[in-house]
């Protein structure tokens, strides 16, 4: 059986004081609870165990029981509920200690390494796919970090969308093809895309997008571009787009399944948080953050409310997981760095013991394409 890697620092371990006073009791009934909620999402009575438990316990003695597990901060009663359901800190302690993982079938390992490898498809299009196939297992939203390209730009289009539009095309020698949407000036003849698309295509000779932009702003600062003053503006503007203001290390967000995460929400969460989580998620500190997230380690993390700033009181949890690579040296050997990351982003009452394995997975396999 494939154990995930899971990052201790992702959150207090069992050995911490937070689960050292547990008995084997105590153990035993919050493990029940947590899993319990994760499948139905609704508080969990004492009546329930006491059916479910191979302990032979009456519900008055689980009861004991569930009330040093509140006292201790683990279970809550939500309003006037008999029952009870884990909190953040009930949840971090059976995630990192009480949690039984499921296994991949080998058929599922495949589905996944045909899904991710499949041919004819361009790098941003094979991630997305990961994406959207990580919100259909995890019936959650499923986003990738993608690495943002440091190859060589191979060719530059633009293509007339209509009045004060137009499409600008790159593709790197690696292959990868990227696409925005500008806006052009009034008055833009369409001869002036064409020269553009000239113009760039003349200077690349193995720059890469950012070493492009740089020459192309020394002539136009200079005025050496030998363009009008319209064209200029579309040449500036189609290469500023396709960098996209991003920083060093970061890369583009693709994310999947936003629908799924707000059908599967509990009462705990509300539609606006999460409209507010997407749109930070689109931003390019958000990205930013989750690369920082992934490069904390090889392994993957879970993120349980609270404990990440995107979520604010959302009722979120967030699985993550690098995608590693890098160039091998002369023996063969590879200095292995981050490229981005994969994961998912669910209401806290995720299926951890399914979800983990298949961001694990989905990772490794992502790893040994772009690796």
């Amino acid at each position: 059986m494939h154990t995930p890697r899971l990052r201790a620092d992702a959150g207090p371990m069992m050995g911490s004081p937070a689960g050292s006073f547990l008995d084997n009791r105590s153990t035993l009934i919050l493990r029940e609870l947590v899993e319990l909620y994760v499948q139905t999402g609704e508080p969990v009575g004492s009546r329930t165990l006491s059916r479910r438990l191979p302990l032979g316990l009456s519900p008055a003695s689980i009861r004991n029981v569930m009330s040093d597990l509140e006292e201790a901060g683990l279970i809550y009663a939500p309003h006037t509920s008999a029952g009870r359901l884990p909190t953040e800190r009930g949840l971090r302690l059976f995630v990192d200690g009480l949690l039984e993982f499921g296994d991949l079938t080998e058929q599922e390992r495949e589905a996944i390494a045909a899904r991710c490898a499949a041919h004819g498809r361009s790098l941003q299009d094979t991630l997305a796919e990961a994406s959207q196939m990580l919100s259909g297992l995890a019936g959650a939203a499923g986003m990738v970090v993608a690495p943002k390209s440091e190859a060589a730009v191979r060719h530059v289009e633009f293509v007339a969308l209509g009045p004060g539009r137009a499409l600008v095309v790159l593709v790197g020698a690696d292959g990868q093809v990227e696409n925005r949407v500008i806006e052009t000036p009034p008055g833009l003849p369409p001869s002036a895309l064409v020269q553009a698309g000239n113009y760039l295509n003349a200077r690349l000779t193995g720059h890469t997008l950012e070493q492009l932009r740089a020459l192309v702003g020394e002539e136009i600062a200079a005025n050496r571009t030998a363009l009008d003053a319209l064209t200029n503006q579309v040449v500036e503007s189609g290469l500023g787009t396709l960098a996209g203001g991003a920083g060093k290390g970061s890369g583009n967000l693709i994310l999947r399944g936003q629908a799924r995460l707000l059908e599967n929400l509990d009462h705990l969460a509300r539609v606006q948080e999460i409209q507010t989580l997407f749109e930070r998620l689109e931003a390019q500190e958000a990205t930013l953050r989750l690369v920082e997230m992934a490069q904390r380690g090889q392994g993957v993390q879970i993120f349980i409310g609270a404990e990440n700033a995107l979520f604010s009181s959302a009722g979120l949890s967030m699985v993550v997981a690098p995608i590693m690579g890098g160039p091998r040296g002369a023996a063969g050997e590879r200095k292995e760095k981050v490229l981005g990351a994969i994961g998912v982003i669910g209401p806290t009452r995720i299926n951890y013991g399914r979800v983990i394995p298949v961001v694990d997975y989905t990772a490794r396999v992502l790893s040994g394409l772009l690796g």
